[in-house]
């Protein structure tokens, strides 16, 4: 299994911020993980749509989080930005085209795969991901 850059960037930008606790420009953001500012920005308006992150504009804007961390609970966020997640075709039953889907012993063991890796996420908060605080501060430059 394999997430997406934009669940991987969504999960970064949350550390990130979560890590600052201040209000943070998403050219910093961009700048500390060496990431496309263009791709940041998409991300941080999906954040803000799902009610992750809050957005200030004008003059001294920037984001920060919308929620203390430990209220974001990191399977919650990988469901929202892996919304099409399929492990395998017959996942997605409008493209799949396997010719023993409906005999297949397969789909049943991913998805039970799948929700234990789920579960596992729902365990865990950004609070909990933030522990080594002061390292990751010095990893990530403000």
């Amino acid at each position: 299994m394999r997430l997406t850059k934009f669940s991987d960037y969504a999960l970064r930008v949350l550390i990130y911020l979560g890590v600052r606790g201040e209000l943070t420009t998403i050219a910093q953001v961009a700048a500390a993980y060496g990431i496309s500012e263009n791709h940041l920005t998409k991300v941080v308006h999906f954040l803000s749509q799902h009610g992750y992150v809050e957005t200030v504009r004008g003059k001294g804007g920037g984001l920060r989080l919308a929620k203390s961390p430990a209220a974001i609970r990191v399977g919650a966020v990988v469901r929202a930005t892996e919304a099409h997640l399929s492990l395998v075709e017959c996942f997605d039953p409008e493209r799949s085209t396997c010719k023993i889907s409906s005999a297949c012993g397969l789909k049943s063991v991913f998805a039970r795969a799948a929700n234990a890796f789920y579960a596992e996420l729902d365990q865990h908060t950004l609070a909990d991901l933030l522990e080594p605080r002061a390292r990751l501060r010095r990893l990530v430059p403000a």
